[in-house]
C-alpha cells in the first residue's frame, strides 16, 4: 500500500503577493492583476503580470542575488517559506533524506538576450562568466539545494507549462519510493523578456488588448484572445503523511493522486477532444482511489487562449460528465506563469481545500462553445467536498493533473 503524501509547507511568489495569505485574498478578490510592463515598452503586447516589490538583495542577501537570474530568486524566496511554513529547520534534518525537484518551462532570456548583445557588439570579453550559473534551467534546483543544504536527490522537470506539476508527481514519487523523506517541490519562471513576449505574440498566443490589459486574461470567457505572460514561484513541502504527523506538523492537505498523458497531436495546439488531458484526470482520479463525482472542485489550467480553454472544457465534459464540479482558474488573476504556473495553482488548490472556498475567475462574462462549464464568477463559492484536481497542460501535449484531499479525509 502506497504511504499518503502530506502537504505541510507553501511558499509562494506571485504577482498576487509573496506570501501565502496574500495570495489568497488577491484570489478571492477576483481582480486581474495584468498592467503594462516598461519592460517591454514599445512591443505589440506591452503588458504583463509582474512579481511587484520584490527586493531580492533584502530577501536573499545581495551577494547570492547579483549571483542568480530573477527565476531562481523566486525559488530561494519560495522554498524558504515554504520549509518555515512546514516548521522545519534545514540545520537539524537529515540532509542526505531531503530532495528538491522544480519545473522551469523556459528560465529567463533575460541573461542571455543581455549577454549576446556583448557578442553582437563584437566583445566577447564583457561575457559574464556567470552567465551560464545564472541561467541554466537546472540551477533554480540546485541553489535552492545549497541555500537549504538539501543534499537529497536534485533535479529539474521541464515538461512545458506542465513542468511545476511534473515535478510535484516526480517529487511524490520519490517519497513513495522511500528514497526520500522530505521533498521540496515546484517551480519557477520569469520570462518576461521582450524575446518571450515577442515570439508568443508573433504566434498570436498573447492576448492584444493593449487599452484594457486588466480585462485581458479571461479563462473560458467567450471574448478571451490569449494568455498574459505572469511569473513567480511556488514550492510545497511534501512528507510522508505518517512522518509529518509524527513530528506534529501542520498537515495542510493530502496529494492522493498524479496522472499525466500525451497529446501526441500537435507541437503548441492541444488535442481538439483533450485526449491527453483526458488521460491524465483518469489516470489521477484511479491512483488516488477516487470517481469524477467525488471532486468538489477543479483548478483548471484556464489560459485564456480559444484552443487551449474549447479543449479543456471538452477533457472536463467527457471525465466529468455535463454537470462537472465547479471550476476555477488562477491565470485570470496573475496570468500565466508558463512552467511555474501548476506548482502555483497547485499552492491555490491546496488553499482552498483549507478555506472551504474556490475562488472566481477573473473577467469571465459568459461561455461559448458546446460544454458549459460550472465556472465560478464574481465571487467566492464554498467547497461542498473534500477532494481536488489541479489541472496542467503544455506545449508538446504534455499534461498532468495533481489530486489533492484535505488533511481529515
Amino acid at each position: 500500500m502506497c504511504p499518503d503524501i502530506a502537504v505541510t509547507g507553501l511558499g509562494l511568489v506571485t504577482p498576487a503577493g509573496h506570501t501565502a495569505e496574500a495570495n489568497w485574498t488577491a484570489l478571492c478578490e477576483g481582480r486581474s492583476l495584468a498592467a503594462a510592463d516598461p519592460e517591454l515598452a514599445g512591443l505589440p503586447v506591452d503588458f504583463s503580470c509582474r512579481v511587484a516589490d520584490f527586493d531580492a538583495d533584502t530577501e536573499i542577501g545581495r551577494a547570492p542575488a547579483r549571483r542568480v537570474d530573477r527565476f531562481i530568486q523566486f525559488a530561494l524566496v519560495a522554498a524558504r517559506r515554504a520549509v518555515a511554513d512546514a516548521g522545519l529547520d534545514p540545520r537539524t534534518w537529515d540532509a542526505e533524506r531531503v530532495g528538491v525537484v522544480l519545473g522551469v518551462g523556459s528560465n529567463s532570456l533575460s541573461t542571455y538576450v543581455g549577454e549576446f548583445g556583448h557578442l553582437g557588439a563584437g566583445r566577447p570579453d564583457r561575457v559574464s562568466p556567470l552567465a551560464l550559473p545564472r541561467s541554466v534551467p537546472s540551477m533554480a534546483a540546485g541553489e535552492v539545494g545549497i541555500d537549504l543544504g538539501a543534499s537529497g536527490p536534485n533535479f529539474t522537470t521541464a515538461s512545458a507549462c506542465a513542468s511545476g506539476a511534473t515535478a510535484i508527481g516526480v517529487a511524490r514519487d520519490l517519497l513513495r519510493s522511500g528514497t526520500c523523506e522530505i521533498v521540496l517541490a515546484g517551480g519557477s519562471e520569469s520570462a518576461r523578456s521582450r524575446m518571450t513576449a515577442t515570439c508568443f505574440t508573433r504566434m498570436r498566443a498573447l492576448s492584444r488588448r493593449r487599452e484594457e490589459p486588466a480585462l485581458a486574461s479571461r479563462p473560458f470567457d467567450a471574448g478571451r484572445d490569449g494568455f498574459v505572460l505572469g511569473e513567480g514561484a511556488g514550492v510545497l513541502v511534501l512528507e510522508r503523511a505518517r512522518s509529518a504527523r509524527s513530528r506534529g506538523a501542520p498537515v495542510q492537505a493530502l496529494l492522493r493522486g498524479y496522472g499525466a498523458g500525451a497529446d501526441a497531436h500537435h507541437p503548441v495546439a492541444p488535442h481538439p477532444r483533450g485526449d491527453g488531458a483526458v488521460r491524465a484526470l483518469r489516470a489521477a482520479l484511479a491512483d488516488a482511489g477516487c470517481g469524477p463525482d467525488d471532486i468538489a472542485h477543479v483548478q483548471a489550467h484556464g489560459t485564456s487562449t480559444p484552443l487551449n480553454d474549447a479543449a479543456e472544457a471538452t477533457a472536463f465534459t467527457r471525465v466529468f460528465g455535463a454537470d462537472g464540479p465547479p471550476v476555477t482558474a488562477a491565470k485570470g488573476v496573475i496570468g500565466h506563469a508558463l512552467g511555474a504556473a501548476g506548482a502555483i495553482q497547485a499552492a491555490y488548490t491546496v488553499l482552498a481545500l483549507r478555506h472551504g472556498q474556490v475562488p472566481p475567475v477573473a473577467n469571465f462574462q459568459g461561455q461559448d462553445g458546446d460544454h458549459k462549464l460550472d465556472i465560478v464568477a464574481d465571487r467566492p463559492r464554498p467547497v461542498t467536498g473534500t477532494a481536488a484536481v489541479s489541472c496542467s497542460f503544455g506545449f508538446g501535449g504534455q499534461n498532468a493533473v495533481l489530486l489533492f484531499t484535505a488533511a481529515d479525509w
